[in-house]
């Protein structure tokens, strides 16, 4: 099964209200990070059988905005294991409650987000990975390990994005 991992966009700063950082919307820097990730998936035709996301604001602001650019059709399902406090084990128990599906896409939250693609990419050894904000990586899982096939983040995307518009803009309209 293919995982695609994502962390929620940029959202501004914590609050320190529980409840109110629960329901922290995506920053307008959040929102073109989104459109980045979500266009570089389309352009790489990704596929995905199943968007699961932490219910919190940020994280379903992020799903939505990634799984229009993909076109994606289905229903957007939420999972506590994907929430800030959610634990490894609950992540298992998520991956295996889908293992029907040859890809899937998660959104969650740091840095349990980087500690599970870590301890699946790295098993007992925990591989070191930070997922930026806007992030997303992609890894092949069989039912104990995963291998990292690649990891992109929104600076990248943008950075490949304003180099391509610059180039095939015309010479005299170059400054």
């Amino acid at each position: 099964m293919l995982v695609y991992f994502v962390r929620h966009a940029s959202a501004g700063q914590r609050k320190n209200n529980p409840q109110k950082d629960d329901k922290r919307p995506l920053d307008e820097d959040g929102i073109a990070q989104c459109g980045f990730v979500g266009r570089a998936l389309a352009a790489l035709e990704t596929q995905v059988d199943a968007i699961l996301s932490s219910p919190l604001k940020r994280a379903a602001q992020t799903a939505s905005l990634v799984a229009n650019e993909l076109g994606y059709e289905g229903r957007i399902e939420f999972s506590n294991a994907l929430r800030p406090e959610a634990t490894y084990a609950d992540f298992r128990d998520l991956l295996n409650k889908n293992s029907r599906h040859e890809a899937i896409m998660v959104v969650g939250h740091n840095p349990n987000l980087s500690e599970f693609l870590g301890r699946l990419i790295g098993g007992s050894a925990r591989a070191g990975i930070d997922l930026k904000k806007g992030a997303v990586a992609r890894v092949e899982v069989d039912r104990h390990s995963g291998v990292l096939h690649w990891c992109i983040t929104p600076k990248m995307l943008r950075v490949l994005y304003e180099t391509s518009v610059s180039k095939s803009r015309p010479k005299t309209a170059r400054k």
